[in-house]
């Protein structure tokens, strides 16, 4: 099985993030990381925060970061999220399909391969944050925390 370039960007964005520990992260670090397109980034980081496995913090010193601990994000769901189906072969408009038993075996081996992935989160597989951060180029320098910014509402007088 192959995964799309979406859900193979998805996992390359969590493993940043997740190596990036509690800092934000932009979309352009990620994109330079990685050498790739900042643009197929976006739509893919959209995705990641409509599953709610990345959050956004807008404005000046905004960025990305993980929504939940690396520890509950499963990559068996990332990768249900990033796949838009999981037709291994088109069965259904084969002329021997309601006799042959191929359909039925590629179902059970992609159930088996989703399985050993629902088996880890993404803490499993980021344990090795220090090697990951530099080879990302992640600085250990602090950065903007990604906790959210709390702001006072001040009034003035007219």
């Amino acid at each position: 099985m192959r995964l799309s370039t979406h859900t193979d960007y998805a996992l390359r964005v969590l493993i940043h993030l997740a190596a990036k520990g509690d800092r934000l992260a932009s979309i352009a670090e990620i994109a330079r990381a990685f050498s790739i397109s900042e643009n197929h980034l976006m739509k893919v980081v959209h995705m990641l925060g409509r599953a709610g496995f990345v959050r956004t913090v807008r404005g000046r010193g905004g960025g990305i970061a993980l929504a939940r601990p690396p520890q509950e994000i499963n990559i068996g769901a990332v990768v249900r999220h990033g796949e838009a189906g999981f037709d291994l072969a088109d069965c259904p408009s084969c002329v021997i399909a309601p006799a042959c038993g191929l359909n039925g075996a590629l179902a059970q081996a992609l159930g088996a391969f989703l399985a050993v992935l629902d088996g880890y989160s993404l803490a499993d597989i980021t344990v090795r944050k220090d090697a990951l951060a530099a080879l990302l180029g992640i600085s250990k320098a602090a950065g903007p925390p990604s906790a959210p910014v709390h702001r006072l509402a001040l009034s003035f007088p007219a």
